[in-house]
């Protein structure tokens, strides 16, 4: 992993960006393939995963568990044998970080060891992230959890089938968590949600997915994430460039939700999308959205929004107040402080844009997502000068799914330039 400063001032281009990136792999996509690699019946091979620490977290779990994973950074490949539902060992203890997807689907997942004892724990920010209704619904096959949050011991007893009631609408991993342990019960399981789901998209995945490993495949290919796309169509906007972006998979039949975001944009030409080439669309009005399917997304427009000419209202998005951080809280309050007019509501944001007050420390609580959206706001060259006003705390937080982003931006710029 790159090191990087404490504080990492940003800055800005001062021509259009040109040239091209490489998406990594889609951490939504490694962690599930990593599961559904170990439950299968033969040896897979990942290919273009992605290597960062919520990967690198799900691969430490799996070898504590006694799986056999081999990862390769430089090859991008993680080779993995499957155990065909069984879990090797008996009682362990399982750090995942700030990692959701870990936490939720290994929950589920060492639940197909009858008598397994596993001891939970993560991150301080981990311990107010949603886990107990999935609980709820394992303790229903007979597991038994010590607490309903981070840390906690969990004693297993199998997955014996039947119907399993749950709450998904905190986080839809709860549910695909289930979905891909489900095939592997001692009878037919079937989960039956109280309410809705959000980011159904994810839930989406996560069902191909599962068809798909039950093709046993050898080698599987991981798509580039949809989700670091996002920053590279605003970098084109903010710096009214043109940009190739690798990897970019915009398909109909494309796994990730995600790549709804540069869709969206190119629908009201705020971004122009030919083949893997993102260009600054013509048009720099605000908009109005429902980014409740792709809501990892929604940071990337927030903070772009002081750029636009008029208000901008995101909606759909309370659930995001139980991710890495509230979202929703932290977005409104940094824009505040580059002094936008912010109206803040449980489930949606609303920026009316106003000049840009420089000399700014953007905080990024721990959560990636901050720190790479504002850190595309920061190459607006504000002061017309080259020189930065925006300055990103804990750059190194980008570790979660992007180590290099930083980086790259800097190679783009010298680039550019």
């Amino acid at each position: 992993m790159p090191s990087l400063p404490p504080l990492l001032p940003i800055p800005p281009f001062t021509r259009p960006v040109r040239g091209s990136v490489t998406l990594p792999g889609s951490k939504s996509i490694t962690n599930r393939a990593l599961i559904l690699a170990a439950l299968g019946t033969n040896a897979v091979t990942l290919t273009g995963a992605l290597f960062s620490r919520d990967t690198l977290i799900m691969i430490a779990a799996l070898r504590a568990l006694g799986f056999k994973v081999e990862p390769d950074e430089k090859a991008l490949t993680i080779f993995i044998e499957g155990r065909g539902g069984e879990i090797p060992v008996r009682e362990t203890k399982i750090e995942v970080g700030n990692a959701g997807t870990a936490a939720r689907f290994l929950t589920a997942f060492v639940c197909l060891r009858p008598d397994g004892i596993y001891h939970f724990d993560g991150d301080e920010a981990m311990r107010r992230r949603p886990i107990g209704a999935l609980l709820e619904a394992l303790e229903t096959q007979g597991a038994k959890a010590s607490a309903r949050a981070f840390p906690f011991t969990l004693r297993t007893a199998g997955l014996p089938g039947g119907t399993v009631e749950l709450d998904a609408s905190e986080s839809s991993q709860l549910l695909s968590a289930l979905l891909m342990a489900a095939p592997h019960a001692r009878t037919p399981l079937t989960v039956r949600l109280k309410g809705e789901t959000v980011s159904r998209p994810f839930v989406e995945m996560t069902n191909r997915m599962v068809a798909q490993f039950a093709a046993k495949p050898i080698t599987y290919a991981i798509e580039g994430d949809a989700t670091a796309a996002s920053y590279f169509a605003t970098l084109a906007m903010v710096t009214r460039g043109s940009l190739r972006v690798d990897g970019l998979n915009l398909a109909a039949d494309a796994l990730q939700g995600d790549a709804e975001f540069c869709r969206l944009l190119a629908k009201v030409n705020l971004l122009k999308i030919d083949g893997q080439t993102l260009s600054a669309g013509s048009t720099h009005q605000g908009l109005k959205v429902d980014f409740n399917a792709f809501s990892d997304t929604f940071l990337s427009l927030a903070a772009f929004a002081p750029l636009f000419s008029s208000p901008t209202k995101i909606t759909g998005i309370a659930h995001t107040r139980k991710q890495e951080t509230d979202r929703v809280a932290g977005m409104a309050r940094e824009l505040k402080k580059l002094g936008q007019h912010v109206i803040e509501a449980e489930d949606s944001l609303e920026i009316h844009p106003r000049p840009l007050v420089a000399g700014v420390e953007i905080e990024t609580y721990h959560d990636h997502r901050f720190a790479m959206s504002f850190g595309i706001l920061g190459c607006f060259d504000l002061l017309k000068t080259g020189e930065p006003w925006l300055t990103i705390k804990d750059p190194a937080c980008c570790s979660k799914t992007f180590p290099h982003f930083f980086d790259l931006l800097a190679s783009l710029r010298a680039a550019s330039h």
